[in-house]
C-alpha cells in the first residue's frame, strides 16, 4: 500500500522519496489517512524539513484530522526535530486532549535543545493534570536534565521514578544518568 511504502522510506531515512510518493498518492486520488500522515510527518522530522512539515500540517487540518491526538503528537515531534520549539509548544498547547506521549514528546523536544528547566516545568504540570508518566517520559525528562546540566533535578527524578512510580530503570534511563553525572 501507499502508506506502507511511505513509512518504509521514512524509516530508512529516505525522506525525499517518501515525500514524492506522498504527492503521487494524492495525485492518483488516494486521500491520506491518519497513518499515512503519521508516516510523512516522521519523514519530515528525520529530514528536518520544516517547510514541508508545515504544508503537511495544513493538509491535516484541511482533511479534518486537526483534533487527532496521534497526529498532534506527530506534529509536536516534527516541529521539535526541525528546531521550531515555538511551533511545537503551540501545537501542544492547542491540543484539546493530550496523552502521555504528547507530554513526553514535548519534553523530548525541550531536551534536544537544552531547555531542561522547561522540560521539568512541563513534567510538573503533567503531574498536576493527573497524567501518569511512563518510561519514555522519564527518558525525555532525564535527558533534558542532562543536556541542561540540571544534575540535582535529574537525580531527584531518577529516584522518584523508582520510588514513587515503581518503575525499573532501563538501559536508556541509566545512559541518561551516566550523561548527567559525566
Amino acid at each position: 500500500s501507499w502508506t506502507a511504502m511511505i513509512a518504509a522510506y521514512a524509516q530508512h531515512d529516505r525522506g525525499k522519496e517518501a515525500l514524492q510518493l506522498f504527492e503521487e498518492m494524492q495525485m492518483k486520488g488516494v486521500t491520506p489517512d491518519e497513518i499515512s500522515f503519521t508516516a510523512i510527518l516522521d519523514a519530515c522530522a528525520k529530514m528536518a524539513a520544516l517547510a514541508e512539515g508545515k504544508l503537511i500540517h495544513v493538509l491535516i487540518v484541511e482533511k479534518g484530522f486537526g483534533s487527532s491526538i496521534m497526529l498532534g503528537n506527530g506534529l509536536i515531534h516534527m516541529y521539535g526535530k526541525c528546531g521550531s520549539l515555538e511551533d511545537a509548544r503551540m501545537m501542544f498547547d492547542l491540543m484539546p486532549e493530550k496523552d502521555v506521549v504528547s507530554w513526553s514528546v514535548m519534553m523530548s523536544a525541550y531536551s534536544q535543545y537544552g531547555c531542561g528547566k522547561e522540560a521539568v516545568q512541563l513534567f510538573q504540570l503533567m503531574r498536576l493534570r493527573g497524567v501518569m508518566p511512563n518510561g519514555m517520559t522519564f527518558v525525555s525528562l532525564l535527558s533534558a536534565c542532562s543536556h541542561a546540566g540540571l544534575v540535582d533535578d535529574g537525580h531527584r527524578h531518577f529516584v522518584s521514578m523508582v520510588k514513587d512510580f515503581g518503575m525499573h530503570p532501563t538501559v536508556e534511563h541509566y545512559a541518561c544518568m551516566i550523561d548527567l553525572l559525566g
